[in-house]
C-alpha cells in the first residue's frame, strides 16, 4: 500500500494522454535541443575520423589570436554588462520609485530599443557617427576638424551598440526584481539612519540580486554571441565572429575544425556562467519578496528637472540609429552632406514588391515558431507549476539554458546534428526552410513559457479543482476554466517571442536556406553587398513589425512592466 501511494504522488491523476503529451514535450526538446548540444560536443572532442582527442582544444588554447579573441569576448561581454546596468539600474529606480512629468512616457520610450535588432543598429549609428556620417560632415564642414573622428570602428562602437539595445534588457529585469521589495523594508532602514546611496546599497539593491543576475546574464550571453555587429564595424577578433567565419568561409579543414570547437567553447561557457548565476541567487534568501502597491514619491522641481534631462539624454543616444535607418532607408544621394538631398520610396519597393521574400518568408516563420512555442511552452509552464511529474525540473533547467546558449552556438549545433537526412527522408533538415521556424522556437521558447508559468502562478488551484470536482476532465477544466484566465500572460510572452524571433540573425545567417531568407539574412547580405539603402529600408520595415508588437504587449501588459521576465 505504501509503495502504491508514493507512486501516486509521482503520477498524480496521470491519464495515457497526457504522459503520452509529457513524452512529446520531452521528444521535442531531446531531438531539436539535447542532441544537436551532444552532436556538437562530439564534433569538438572527436578526429574527422570518430576517435577521442583534445588536440582540437589544444590548438585553441596554444593559438595567440584565439585566446585574444576569448579575451575581448570576454571583456566586451563584461564592459557591455557594467554600461548597461549602470543606464538600467538607474532608469528602473526612477521609473519605479518616483513620479515626475512624462514617467508614463518614458516608461515606454525606454523599451522600445530592444526592437531594434543590433545587426540594424549598427547600420543606423554608421549612417550618423561613421567617418562619412552626418556627424563627421558637420564636423569637417562647419565646426574646422581635418579628419574624422572615429566613433564607431572598432570595439567600442560594437560596445555602444549593444549598451544602447540592451539596457531595456537590463531595465526590465530590475525593474520586476524591484517591484517585489515591501516598501515596509525601506522603511524599517530609513528609521534606523539608512537613506539615499547607502539604503540602496545596503537593502534595495541586494534584494534586487534575482532579477539583476538574470539580465546580466542575458545582456552578456545576448554580446558574447553577436558576430554580425562587430563584422559591421570591421572586427573580427572575437569568438562569435571567428566561429562564424571559420564555418561559413570554409578555407580548409582545420579553420572549418576551429569554428566547432570555438562553438563547443561559447556554450560549455555560457552553461558555467549560468550554474554560477543560479549558484548565487540560490544562496540568498528572497522569502521576503512578493509584488507590492509601491507608492512613488513626487520629486522637487530640480530633481523632475534633472530626471527627464538624463532620461532624454539616454533616449537621444538611444534612438540616434533610428534616425540614421530612416533617413537611409528614405534618402537619395546622401554622401558627404549632412542628410540626403532627396527623399524617395523606391528602396521600400524593391525590397517590398520586387523581393518581397524577406518580409514574407520573416512573418511566416517567426508566426510558424510561436505557434510552437505555444504548443510547447503552454504544456511545459503547466507540467512545472501544476504537476508532479518526474523530470519536471529538469525542463525548468533546460528552459532556463536555453536564455543563455549563445546563438551561434546553436546554428553549429544544427548545422552538425542534422547534416544527414532523417530516416525516411531524402533531404537532410538544415536543406528544408522547415529548420528556420525550429531553431526560432527553440531560441525564443523560454519567453512564452516564462510569460504562461508567471500567469499561472495567480491563478488559485481551486478555481480548477472546483472544476473536476464537478466531473470536468483536466483538458476540459484547462480549456474552459484556465485558458480563459491565463490568455493575456500567453499571448504576452508569444509576442516577446514572436519581437525576438524577427530579429533572430546568429542562428538564420547561419542555417540560411537559399530562397528562404529572412530579413536580418537581407539586411545582412544587402549591407555586405554595398545596398546599404535597400538594407536601411528592410530595417525600417522590422523596426515597425517590432513597435506594433510591443504596443500590443503594452496594452496587454498594462503597467506591470517586466512581468514576463520574472
Amino acid at each position: 500500500m505504501k509503495k502504491e501511494g508514493a507512486g501516486s504522488r509521482i503520477l498524480p491523476d496521470a491519464s495515457p494522454a497526457g504522459l503520452l503529451g509529457y513524452g512529446a514535450l520531452w521528444a521535442f526538446f531531446i531531438v531539436f535541443l539535447i542532441y544537436p548540444l551532444i552532436r556538437l560536443f562530439y564534433d569538438s572532442f572527436t578526429t574527422d575520423e570518430g576517435v577521442f582527442t583534445l588536440a582540437n582544444f589544444h590548438s585553441f588554447f596554444t593559438d595567440a589570436f584565439y585566446l585574444r579573441s576569448l579575451m575581448n569576448s570576454m571583456l566586451l561581454g563584461v564592459g557591455t554588462v557594467i554600461t548597461t546596468s549602470i543606464i538600467g539600474i538607474a532608469i528602473a529606480f526612477l521609473l519605479l520609485r518616483y513620479d515626475f512629468p512624462g514617467r508614463r512616457l518614458f516608461s515606454y520610450l525606454t523599451i522600445i530599443p530592444m526592437i531594434m535588432p543590433p545587426l540594424v543598429g549598427v547600420m543606423g549609428f554608421v549612417f550618423i557617427l561613421g567617418r562619412a556620417g552626418t556627424v563627421n560632415v558637420i564636423l569637417q564642414d562647419y565646426c574646422g576638424f581635418q579628419q574624422p573622428v572615429n566613433f564607431m570602428y572598432g570595439i567600442h562602437g560594437v560596445l555602444l551598440v549593444e549598451t544602447l539595445h540592451l539596457f531595456p534588457l537590463m531595465t526590465l529585469s530590475i525593474v520586476d526584481a524591484m517591484g517585489k521589495i515591501s516598501p515596509s523594508l525601506d522603511e524599517a532602514a530609513e528609521s534606523v539612519g539608512s537613506r539615499g546611496l547607502r539604503k540602496f546599497f545596503d537593502i534595495t539593491f541586494p534584494l534586487t540580486t534575482p532579477g539583476y543576475v538574470t539580465g546580466a546574464l542575458l545582456v552578456f550571453i545576448w554580446t558574447f554571441a553577436d558576430f554580425a555587429t562587430p563584422l559591421v564595424v570591421g572586427i573580427d577578433d572575437l569568438l562569435a565572429s571567428q566561429a562564424y567565419l571559420n564555418i561559413v568561409q570554409f578555407v580548409d579543414r582545420r579553420l572549418f575544425k576551429m569554428g566547432i570547437v570555438i562553438s563547443a567553447i561559447m556554450v560549455i561557457l555560457a552553461i558555467l556562467f549560468l550554474i554560477i548565476a543560479k549558484k548565487y541567487v540560490s544562496i540568498k534568501d528572497y522569502s521576503s519578496l512578493s509584488y507590492t502597491q509601491i507608492e512613488r514619491k513626487r520629486l522637487s522641481t530640480p530633481l523632475q528637472a534633472g530626471a527627464v534631462a538624463f532620461l532624454s539624454f539616454i533616449l537621444v543616444f538611444a534612438f540616434i540609429p533610428y534616425f540614421g535607418i530612416a533617413l537611409d532607408s528614405f534618402g537619395k544621394g546622401w554622401a558627404l552632406t549632412p542628410i540626403p538631398v532627396k527623399y524617395t520610396l523606391q528602396y521600400f519597393e524593391r525590397v517590398s514588391v520586387e523581393t518581397p521574400k524577406f518580409i514574407l518568408n520573416s512573418l511566416l516563420y517567426s508566426a510558424i515558431s510561436v505557434m510552437i512555442c505555444i504548443a510547447v511552452g503552454v504544456p511545459v509552464a503547466w507540467a512545472m507549476l501544476r504537476t508532479r511529474l518526474p523530470g519536471r525540473e529538469v525542463l525548468d533547467s533546460l528552459t532556463t539554458l536555453i536564455l543563455a546558449l549563445p546563438g551561434t552556438g546553436i546554428g553549429i549545433a544544427y548545422m552538425r546534428a542534422f547534416r544527414e537526412p532523417f530516416p525516411f527522408m531524402s533531404i537532410a533538415l538544415i536543406g528544408l526552410w522547415v529548420v528556420i521556424p525550429i531553431v526560432l522556437a527553440v531560441r525564443r521558447l523560454p519567453y512564452t513559457v516564462r510569460g504562461t508559468f508567471s500567469s499561472l502562478l495567480i491563478v488559485h488551484r481551486s478555481f480548477e479543482e472546483a472544476a473536476e470536482s464537478v466531473g470536468a476532465t483536466k483538458m476540459k477544466t484547462f480549456r474552459d476554466v484556465t485558458l480563459p484566465l491565463i490568455w493575456k500572460g500567453v499571448l504576452t510572452g508569444s509576442l516577446y517571442s514572436f519581437i525576438l524571433a524577427l530579429q533572430e540573425a546568429s542562428a538564420t545567417l547561419l542555417l540560411v536556406v537559399p530562397g528562404h531568407e529572412m530579413m536580418t539574412v537581407g539586411i545582412f547580405n544587402f549591407y555586405i553587398g554595398g545596398s546599404v539603402n535597400e538594407a536601411a529600408a528592410l530595417g525600417f520595415i522590422l523596426i515597425i513589425l517590432g513597435a506594433a508588437c510591443l504596443f500590443l504587449i503594452n496594452r496587454l501588459a498594462g503597467s506591470k512592466m517586466g512581468g514576463v521576465f520574472g
